[in-house]
């Protein structure tokens, strides 16, 4: 039996913009645009992964803190997620998109033009903040795609997403090399304000819905959202393990990459980032595969793969072709999960697809924040066995948590 007040917060949801069945399957054209904007903008909280010994260096932040770059961008995108992504469920996205691009092309120019680390700490967590631009875009591409191709359109758009953040690094060292750390957010801040233009062009716009929520009672639903839908909940935590994986490798690889006696450039480091993301196209099936209903077993192979990443990538500083082979898996694995989870999500409740998507990326934001700063802590302290041994005991979490709940509840599909 459905209680009065869950019954008034889903009668008020579904007067969202976005919220009714969709129009139409985004063209394959707006499909693109939609992930190539997605990964422009997450490749803004990526960007300083490889800089991290320059920007130590830089602003005298010592190698075990330095870190702090990476997890205060994310630590202002998990904020950012539950603050500005819900917002998609009461005004027009468009609108959304269009001025949060402004903003973060603003913040970028302000990381490349910080004079200390103060102002650069502070801008960073701007970027992550605004930077989830991206996750508003997801849910805008899942609310115009039927349920039937829902899989389909959100794996193509988290595809762009996830190459992003990989060729964040191969942009970000590239240009560091050439022209100096600055002109990487410098660079970026043009192209942000490009990309929000085109979207402002090729968007369409949604109407305002004829009963407003609140602000506060829109973010009160997200929190009753994860009390209320077990799936939801179980695959928010996966995403905060899974992505602290990932954080753990990517946070941390360039450390030792950079160290003797490999000592590579920041040019060679970022490109490393180019195997990730041939990792992470390979999973495009996967969105496919959760629309035929193997949602579920696609999660728990991705998993076993995640966990069995970590044998290869102990190998790093004696042999590279042990990062290659261990990136392509992981993060093949990561998108994998990444899609399924999103895909399933969404289906529990369209009209609340803003607040379902910002609220399970939330706990993205605190696995990547998490892994980013124990990874290089651990690092300092113990080198990259220890590092690899992190990972590897948080991607077997993930797995037993898989098993246990779908053996147990059935919460994963």
């Amino acid at each position: 039996m459905t209680c009065p007040a869950e019954t008034t917060e889903r009668a008020a949801a579904t007067e969202a913009p976005g919220s009714g069945p969709p129009e139409s399957t985004p063209s394959r054209r707006t499909t693109l645009l939609f992930a190539a904007a997605c990964g422009t903008a997450v490749a803004n909280v990526y960007f300083a992964h490889p800089l991290l010994v320059t920007l130590g260096r830089t602003f005298a932040i010592g190698e075990g803190a330095v870190g702090a770059v990476v997890t205060l961008t994310q630590i202002g995108y998990g904020l950012g997620l539950f603050l500005l992504v819900p917002l998609g469920d009461l005004v027009d996205r468009r609108r959304l998109v269009v001025t949060q691009s402004l903003l973060l092309a603003a913040a970028l120019v302000a990381v490349g033009t910080a004079a200390a680390a103060p102002v650069l700490l502070a801008a960073a967590a701007a970027v992550g903040f605004l930077a989830v631009v991206t996750q508003t875009l997801v849910a805008f591409a899942a609310s115009l795609a039927p349920a039937e191709r829902r899989g389909r359109v959100v794996g193509q758009v988290t595809g762009g997403v996830v190459v992003g953040i990989l060729l964040a690094r191969t942009v970000s060292g590239t240009l560091a090399d050439l022209a100096g750390w600055r002109s990487v957010y410098l660079a970026s801040a043009a192209v942000t304000l490009v990309i929000g233009l085109a979207l402002r062009r090729a968007l369409p716009s949604q109407a305002a819905p004829a009963a407003r929520m609140t602000y506060g009672r829109l973010l009160r639903s997200t929190l009753a959202l994860f009390a209320r839908e077990p799936v939801f909940r179980v695959r928010a935590v996966l995403a905060l393990l899974v992505f602290a994986a990932f954080s753990t490798l990517w946070s941390s690889v360039a450390l030792p990459l950079s160290a003797p006696p490999l000592s590579l450039s920041h040019t060679a480091i970022g490109a490393f980032g180019l195997v990730g993301a041939a990792g992470a196209l390979a999973a495009a099936p996967a969105g496919r595969l959760h629309d035929r209903g193997l949602g579920g077993r696609t999660t728990g192979v991705a998993l076993a793969l995640l966990a069995a990443s970590w044998l290869p990538l102990a190998f790093v500083p004696r042999s590279l072709w042990a990062l290659v082979a261990g990136a392509l898996v992981l993060d093949l694995a990561v998108q994998a999960v990444h899609v399924t989870s999103q895909s399933m999500i969404y289906a529990l409740r369209p009209d609340a697809g803003g607040r379902l998507i910002g609220g399970y990326m939330v706990f993205y934001s605190i696995g990547s924040a998490a892994g980013a700063v124990a990874s290089t802590a651990l690092y300092a302290a113990r080198g990259w066995g220890a590092v690899c041994v992190l990972g590897a005991a948080i991607s077997s979490v993930a797995l037993v948590l898989w098993a246990v709940t779908r053996r147990d509840a059935g919460a994963v599909p």
